[in-house]
């Protein structure tokens, strides 16, 4: 049992397998129907222009079993491979470019197989044409030779070309370039070449005719677009010669010249004639028709004429000989001719150059004397020259042209036949100028105009010039400008002019003067034009610095010119620097500086620049001094008297400094002078008038000033209120009440209170003011020591003006002494005119007002200074 039941399944399988081998069934290819993509490739057709790597079919198929089936293509021995497949989905790709005109079908053996059985099939894929191909002309090159009496209108050739593509893209159409300028034209399907109606083509004008000739097809489809081929071709048209033109001659018109030494029988010239028909010419016969008279013959094969009469025998000097030239044919007969006129002049030898004459015969040299500059169109009369030609005719014309400085003189005649007078005119004054040239030479040229030999000769013209005064004095500059020191004595040196004349003689001679405002201090030496002081003069370069005046030079007949002269004197540190005085008190309050001052009257820095230095004090390192102002402070830690009571035992500090005046001229000069300061502090003052006071007292004209700026405001009030009643009694018609006014009028402030509201600056310049302000607690000055200096307005009220020593000139440094009180009145040291002084007038003034504002400050009770 176990045997039987081993066996039975292995036979069951056996049978099943021999059961399936019997019924495979081989697999096959779907229909391939019209326009398909898919199948055995039957039918198929494509484009020779499809692109490489296209894939261009799918092979599909299918196996009864349902088995997996794979795809082949194979090929005839010897075939081109052009397309491969994918085994398995059967996508068919192009691998090899197509082309129409070498294989128009393509046989491919297309196979499926389901791995037990394999069907393949013989299929041909047709390739399509594509417009690829350009026309191509054919039995090139095109060589024509043509007649040149071939009628219009004939054709002369046929061009031919192919296409090998088909339908509209293997059509040709034929046309020329340049159709307007060609003498053919062309049949555009035939391609026949014929003469252009109305045109003949013509030997002697042309001998070739290169036409181009383009073949275009009639276009079509290629990769999608439409495109036209053309082709050109070159097409030469040799024109041939026909005997239809008469002789003509070469070398026209015709010139002989038989000479005075011309031998009998001598040939004079030769003609040359033709034959108009180049291409096969005949030969020519020349003969002398007319006007030889029997003194000339011809060569009848050679065209050489000949003179047969010796010149001394020929009547005329021009002979016209008429001559025949005439075309010989192969059979010996004369046909075609032409004339033409040869023209023989009987001419004199040249053998003569021109010649120059003076009075006396020939002449190569002339000489003439005169004055410079004559006036422009002037004949030089002095000069007697002829020039000749022997020669006859041509021979004997000549040019005639000056050599040498050009645009001075001109000569004329400037062509001469024969002999001719020669004059030679000035052209250029200007140019003759002795002072340029003493001596004037030119060369005189005549030299023939159309003879093959240019025979010339020449003369030396020689002008000698005298001088005129033509000239004026020019000096070597129109401005001289001299530096000269101060310090320097009487006849001194300060520049040299220069003035030159060219002129000669006593025309050139020079004499110098000066005139002008600036030149009394100054002479000139007359021939030398040396500028020097006079010995007298005496130069301050703080009076006068800068002279300036003319100098003249002329020469004897009274020409002159002009140049300035500019002369700067130069400072030399001649001053020393000047205190106003040599002993000086000032009040210094501590805080504040006071101020000394030195004036050099140098003109120039830096000698007028001053320098300040204290050169001694007791005790020392108590003062610094500031260098350049001349301001004088204390050391920067004392700031109160205490300190100083602690370094002196002089308890009125009243301190003595030897100060220094040094300016920085070279060499430099110093001033010394004594100064003594009384040192105070700065007291609170019982009112604003003891302030002003206090102020006042080394200034007793400030004070005086203030007053009649005061008294100049009141009276100006006073006028504005009784200009206001008047216009307003005018308006109302009445008088109004005097106690109506009075009762108005408000009370006038006291002194004290309106002193509150003045508040006084220090002057800003030579003309003081003061200014109203509404805080009398404002009051101070930038040196902090009260020394309010009042200035008036300008006056509204008929009050006399102030001093003028209270406006000094700007130009003149003010002296100030810028302290509460003082013992000494400023007194101004005497300068020169530019500065002014005070007069006694203003002295005593100023002490009178001093005494009052002493007696002034006694009554309010403020302990004097």
């Amino acid at each position: 049992m176990k045997h039987v039941r081993h066996f039975t399944p292995s036979l069951f399988l056996s049978l099943v397998h021999i059961c399936l081998v019997q019924a495979n069934y081989a697999p096959y290819f779907f229909d391939n129907g019209a326009r398909s993509t898919n199948g055995n490739m039957a039918l198929l057709s494509l484009s020779e222009d499809t692109p490489v790597g296209t894939h261009v079919y799918t092979l599909n198929g299918t196996d009864p079993e349902g088995d997996p089936v794979t795809y082949d293509l194979t090929y005839e021995a010897g075939s081109r491979r052009y397309f491969s497949v994918d085994k398995n989905l059967g996508n068919v790709t192009l691998i090899e470019e197509l082309d129409r005109e070498k294989e128009d079908e393509i046989e491919v053996i297309v196979s499926i197989s389901d791995g037990l059985s394999t069907v393949s099939e013989k299929v041909r894929i047709l390739v399509m044409d594509a417009n690829d191909e350009s026309p191509e002309f054919i039995n090139t090159p095109y060589i024509v030779e043509v007649p040149e009496n071939t009628p219009s209108s004939s054709s002369i050739f046929k061009i031919e070309a192919i296409d090998k593509d088909t339908g509209s893209g293997g059509s040709i159409t034929y046309f020329l370039q340049n159709i307007h300028t060609n003498k053919f034209t062309i049949d555009r399907h035939s391609g026949v070449l014929r003469i252009k109606t109305g045109v003949t083509l013509d030997y002697e004008k042309s001998r070739t005719h290169f036409v181009v000739v383009v073949a275009k097809d009639g276009g079509g489809k290629l990769r999608g677009d439409n495109k036209v081929f053309s082709a050109t071709t070159t097409v030469t048209i040799n024109v041939e010669d026909v005997q239809d033109t008469p002789p003509m001659f070469i070398g026209t018109p015709y010139y002989g010249y038989v000479y005075e030494d011309t031998l009998a029988g001598s040939e004079v010239l030769t003609v040359v004639a033709l034959d108009g028909d180049r291409g096969k010419p005949n030969s020519i016969h020349y003969c002398i028709v007319n006007g030889s008279e029997g003194s000339f013959e011809i060569s009848n094969t050679t065209g050489a004429i000949s003179v047969i009469k010796s010149p001394n025998q020929l009547k005329k000097e021009v002979y016209e000989l008429k001559v025949k030239a005439s075309e010989v044919s192969q059979e010996g007969d004369t046909s075609e001719h032409t004339f033409a006129m040869v023209t023989i002049r009987v001419v004199d030898l040249n053998n003569h150059p021109p010649t120059f004459y003076g009075e006396n015969g020939p002449q190569n040299r002339f000489e003439l004397t005169m004055y410079e500059h004559p006036p422009e169109g002037e004949i030089l009369r002095g000069l007697k020259i002829t020039v000749n030609d022997s020669d006859q005719g041509a021979n004997a014309k000549f040019n005639l042209r000056l050599v040498g400085p050009g645009g001075i003189f001109r000569v004329v005649p400037q062509t001469v036949l024969n002999e001719a007078q020669v004059t030679i005119i000035v052209e250029n004054s200007a140019a003759i100028d002795y002072e340029s040239f003493k001596v004037l030479t030119f060369k005189l040229l005549a030299i023939e105009v159309n003879t093959p030999e240019k025979f010339s000769s020449t003369a030396d013209v020689v002008i000698r010039l005298l001088d005129t005064n033509d000239n004026v004095p020019k000096f070597s500059s129109d401005y001289y400008i001299a530096r000269i020191p101060e310090n320097s004595p009487g006849g001194s040196n300060v520049v040299a002019v220069t003035a030159t004349d060219p002129d000669s003689g006593l025309w050139g001679e020079i004499k110098y003067s000066i005139y002008g405002t600036g030149a009394d201090l100054f002479l000139i030496h007359p021939s030398t034009g040396i500028i020097y002081t006079q010995p007298w003069a005496v130069l301050d370069a703080e009076v006068n610095s800068k002279y300036n005046f003319y100098v003249k030079a002329e020469d004897t007949d009274g020409k002159y010119s002009l140049a300035e002269v500019f002369i700067t004197v130069l400072d030399v540190n001649d001053h020393s620097p000047e205190f106003n005085e040599n002993i000086q008190e000032k009040t210094m309050i501590i805080g504040s500086p006071v101020k000394i001052e030195a004036i050099d009257q140098d003109a120039e820095e830096p000698n007028n620049i001053v320098d300040y230095s204290i050169m001694q004090a007791d005790p020392a390192n108590v003062f610094d001094i500031d260098q350049s102002t001349g301001e004088i402070k204390l050391k920067s830690y004392i700031r109160s008297l205490d300190i100083i009571h602690n370094i002196t035992n002089n308890k009125d500090c009243i301190w003595s400094l030897v100060v220094q005046a040094k300016d920085r001229g070279s060499p430099s000069f110093s001033t010394t002078a004594v100064l003594k300061i009384d040192i105070t502090e700065e007291t609170p003052h019982k009112g604003p008038m003891a302030a002003f006071l206090m102020q006042t007292k080394d200034n007793p004209m400030k004070a005086l000033g203030v007053l009649a700026g005061v008294m100049g405001i009141m009276v100006l009030i006073t006028i504005m209120i009784s200009t206001a009643m008047f216009w307003r009694n005018k308006r109302s018609n009445k008088v109004m009440p005097v106690r109506r006014i009075i009762k108005k009028r408000q009370m006038p402030p006291s002194r004290t209170v309106r002193m509150e509201w003045l508040k006084f600056k220090r002057p800003s310049n030579a003309a003081e003011k003061f200014v109203v302000e509404e805080d009398a607690t404002s009051l101070h000055n930038e040196n902090s020591n009260n020394n309010i200096q009042v200035v008036p307005v300008p006056p509204a009220a008929p009050l006399p003006p102030p001093p003028p020593a209270l406006a000094p000139r700007s130009d003149a440094p003010g002296w100030r002494v810028p302290t509460v009180s003082g013992s000494l009145t400023p007194k101004h040291v005497i300068k020169p005119p530019k500065k002014k002084s005070h007069s006694s007038t203003h002295n005593a003034l100023v002490s009178e007002l001093k005494m009052r504002f002493e007696k002034r400050n006694a009554a309010f009770g403020e302990p004097h200074i």
